[in-house]
């Protein structure tokens, strides 16, 4: 990982360890392209913001910082069975993503890409519990150095302190 790399995982911790209760903020993991850790701050009951710094094994063993704007629509999913809510939810967001090109397995030799992101996902957030856990698939348009499609997929969980 790049000292960069570093730099954002370690400001992650530090915002993560400084949430309160109040704050309705939550720490968890993301697992499949990319995987690693995930935050997410409700600024209501339907708009988040959510973040994470995670490697993509894809490309090169690359790692990647990400933040998205999401709302959450309560109207599609009324599961009877299930207890807890079921939001869909959709937003944007952007990406930065650094490589390591020390193989040379990419076009050119560029380290960084900057990309816009499109989330669309379902959550399920449990009743009494201070557990949420998701599932969701986000196309990303890279536009710096060069343009390409990319669709990531992921499941995670978070953990609300309160």
């Amino acid at each position: 990982m790049t000292c960069r790399g570093v730099v954002v995982v370690v400001a992650l911790l530090v915002v993560a360890g400084s949430a309160n209760a109040q704050d309705k903020f939550g720490v968890g993991i993301i697992a499949g392209e990319p995987t690693g850790i995930t935050v997410k701050k409700w600024l209501d009951n339907r708009v988040a913001i959510d973040a994470a710094a995670a490697w993509s094994f894809s490309d090169n063993d690359s790692f990647q910082f990400h933040m998205d704007y999401l709302i959450h629509d309560y109207t599609v999913f009324h599961p009877k069975e299930l207890k807890g809510r079921l939001p869909l939810y959709y937003g944007v967001g952007g990406r930065l993503k650094l490589r390591d090109n020390d193989n040379n397995k990419n076009k050119n030799n560029d380290d960084t890409l900057v990309g816009i992101r499109v989330p669309v996902g379902v959550a399920y957030l449990l009743p009494n519990d201070p557990f949420e856990f998701f599932a969701e698939i986000v196309p990303t348009l890279d536009i710096a150095p060069e343009t390409d499609l990319d669709i990531n997929a992921a499941l995670g969980f978070r953990y609300y302190f309160n």
